[in-house]
């Protein structure tokens, strides 16, 4: 799994590329965890090249979710694979999270 970040304005850009499994969900976990990202409103997550979320991938996108609802950050996916889409609606987590189909309608979506 390679992570990168970009930032634009007051948006921090997050592209996974390859497998979140349980030992590269931990590199995310500690991106995340970064107080840095705290002063963005926007955390946008492009899954283009996501191949894979495991359980463990989900829950570090769960488990920071209240932290930034709380200081009115909002998370979005775009650019999902159908496979990887798939889980998160299964999971009904497209029903807690926001899921875009691309950069465009992701950095319109408001933060309200």
């Amino acid at each position: 799994m390679k992570i990168t970040q970009e930032i634009k304005e007051s948006t921090v850009i997050m592209t996974l590329d390859g497998e979140l499994d349980a030992s590269s969900s931990v590199i995310l976990d500690e991106e995340l965890s970064d107080p840095e990202i705290m002063k963005y409103s926007k955390i946008l997550v492009d899954c283009e090249k996501l191949n894979y979320i495991s359980s463990a991938g989900l829950g570090v996108f769960i488990s920071h979710l209240q932290r930034f609802e709380d200081a009115q950050i909002k998370l979005i996916f775009y650019n999902m694979q159908d496979k990887v889409r798939n889980v998160f609606e299964i999971l009904g987590l497209d029903l807690l999270m926001t899921i875009v189909s691309d950069y465009e309608e992701a950095r319109t979506v408001s933060n309200e």
